[in-house]
């Protein structure tokens, strides 16, 4: 397969890659929540960086604005299983990542 610069794989990966969509869709995960409470529930968010990222999960139809609170639509739902599974692999393999990031620096 390749991985051209408009296929559907790498517009799935493009949404993984940025720090805060994940991050902001699991904040999401158990119903609707206002911009305040999302911010004190993600540490280390600016609210530019809050604001930039709900508008860009809205243009790409993963979140809604219902009444001043941002919910997850149907698929964002769905995004909701493939951030578990990094999530899994993170907590299985993280610390082998920091090992081999700390072998890099000191050889």
């Amino acid at each position: 397969m390749d991985f051209l610069a408009d296929c559907r794989t790498r517009l799935a990966f493009d949404l993984v890659a940025n720090t805060w969509n994940p991050v902001v869709v699991w904040a999401l995960r158990h119903g609707p929540r206002r911009h305040a409470d999302l911010r004190r529930t993600i540490g280390g968010i600016s609210a530019k960086v809050l604001t930039e990222t709900l508008r860009r999960l809205e243009f790409d139809g993963l979140v809604e604005r219902r009444e001043g609170a941002y919910a997850l639509t149907a698929l964002g739902s769905s995004f909701l299983e493939p951030i578990e599974g990094f999530g899994r692999w993170a907590a299985e393999h993280g610390d082998d990542v920091v090992a081999a990031q700390d072998r890099a620096r000191s050889a």
